[in-house]
């Protein structure tokens, strides 16, 4: 695992860029793995720069990590102004490059049977031959997607409720700004399982803020633990690429080494 400190959230989300830029201009025919959340926002307006400038995503394809459930988006009118990571994702990326929309994977959070779409879900990512890279961040108590405190490391795709905590950061960062309240918002998400995701050929987990100081060390140099499922990156057998800013990083133990390994690494080739 690589772990990478870069100044601040500008730097980080260049960093995060350009791997993924990379891998495009590598595998035109690329399969993405991504997320939603504020986090990501950054990194995806860099590679809509980078498209501008010629990166070619008309042959990419996509799945995300979750959607909320009972909630989704009107295909015929993607930009839609509604709550779901289907409208953020349009709005944040897809609307901006070339990708083709029958190559854009979403969890279907109007679907009226939500198990068998889940089992769909995961048979598609197979037929598309795996994720090449799964880009994440981190919830404010440590998640990936809406693996929620106590989920299965094994977890596979699946409808889940969501924790009092997501509850809250959500509320604040979408729901209250339009006029929702906490008793209308969804309490339940379909989700990529920790398992479906330790299956990506390469994860790059991408975290800023000092709020997250204290998990990020609990997910990097902490037991690996349901109650904080990020921390099955220590599981992790492919390539995982870790990007903080510094405030995220301040409280790992390891930090001075996690910064001198990069210089090696850079210094030799590597």
């Amino acid at each position: 695992m690589d772990i990478i400190i870069r100044d601040n959230y500008d730097d980080m989300s260049q960093y995060a860029a350009e791997i993924i830029a990379a891998l495009v201009k590598l595998k035109p025919d690329c399969v993405l793995g991504l997320a939603t959340g504020s986090t990501p926002i950054g990194t995806y307006k860099k590679l809509i720069s980078m498209h501008q400038q010629g990166l070619d995503f008309s042959n990419v394809k996509t799945f995300n990590l979750d959607e909320y459930y009972g909630i989704g988006i009107d295909m015929e009118k993607p930009y839609s102004a509604d709550q779901s990571y289907a409208r953020f994702m349009y709005e944040e990326l897809f609307r901006h490059i070339n990708i083709k929309p029958e190559n854009i994977h979403i969890p279907d959070g109007l679907t009226k049977e939500p198990h068998k779409f889940c089992q769909w879900y995961e048979d598609e990512i197979k037929k598309a031959g795996g994720i090449d890279l799964q880009l994440l961040g981190m919830g404010g108590d440590g998640h990936w997607a809406f693996n929620e405190p106590g989920s299965s490391l094994s977890s596979r795709t699946r409808v889940e409720a969501l924790a009092q905590q997501t509850l809250d950061d959500n509320y604040e960062a979408f729901y209250k700004k339009a006029g929702i309240s906490r008793e209308q918002m969804p309490h339940f998400a379909i989700t990529m399982g920790i398992g479906t995701i330790l299956e990506s050929k390469s994860i790059l987990m991408i975290v800023n803020g000092a709020k997250k100081a204290d998990v990020v060390a609990k997910c990097l140099e902490g037991p690996v633990t349901s109650q904080i499922t990020s921390s099955a990156i220590q599981l992790y057998g492919g390539g995982a690429t870790v990007v903080l800013d510094r405030e995220a990083a301040s409280k790992l133990k390891n930090l001075s080494h996690y910064m001198h390994v990069e210089k090696a690494r850079l210094a030799y080739g590597l």
